[in-house]
Parts: structure tokens; C-alpha cells; sequence
């Protein structure tokens, strides 16, 4: 799948682990929903979304840990320039 394809997907994609559900979850407005994803999941990948995830609510402590147990810098750039990297990186990790 295409970022594009991943990007407009009207319905959340089958196939696809749980951080990029998650990130599919966040960007139709379902911060829950896309938390709950990634909640146990012990994944970097899931780990990674789920920083993003607490950075966007505004818990920068706990975004911070979630980074750690990721190997991830704390991003400090735009929420939607973060969501897309984090898409891309996962999109090239799912490809076969």
C-alpha cells in the first residue's frame, strides 16, 4: 500500500499491524480508538505511535518515555510532519 492509498483509505486498512492502524485511527479522529491499538503492543513500531499519540494530547512526559522505549528522538516538529514519517516508516516496513 501506498502512503497515498494508506492516506485516503476510506475505511481502516485489514492487513496492517497495529501502529498503522493506530495512525489510520488518529487521522479519522478516533484518538481512543487509535490509542487502544497500540495500548499492548510491545512493538518499537507500536511504541513509536503510541508516543506520537501522547504528544498530541498534550502528555509530553509520558510522550517521552513512549520515544524512549522506541529508540526515537522526542519530536519537536509539526504533529502532522510527525504523522507522516511515522506512516512512511511503517508503510516500507510492511512492504513484502
Amino acid at each position: 500500500m501506498t502512503f497515498a492509498e494508506f492516506r485516503s483509505a476510506p475505511d481502516e486498512p485489514a492487513g496492517h499491524g497495529a501502529p498503522l492502524r493506530a495512525l489510520w485511527q488518529d487521522a479519522a479522529g478516533n484518538w481512543d480508538a487509535a490509542h487502544a491499538c497500540v495500548q499492548d503492543d510491545s512493538s518499537a513500531q507500536a511504541a513509536w505511535v503510541h508516543a506520537y499519540l501522547h504528544r498530541k494530547e498534550g502528555d509530553s512526559s509520558n510522550a517521552g518515555y513512549w520515544y524512549a522505549r522506541a529508540g526515537k528522538n522526542h519530536s519537536t516538529g509539526s504533529l502532522e510532519t510527525e504523522w507522516e514519517a511515522i506512516a512512511r516508516a511503517l508503510l516500507l516496513e510492511d512492504q513484502p
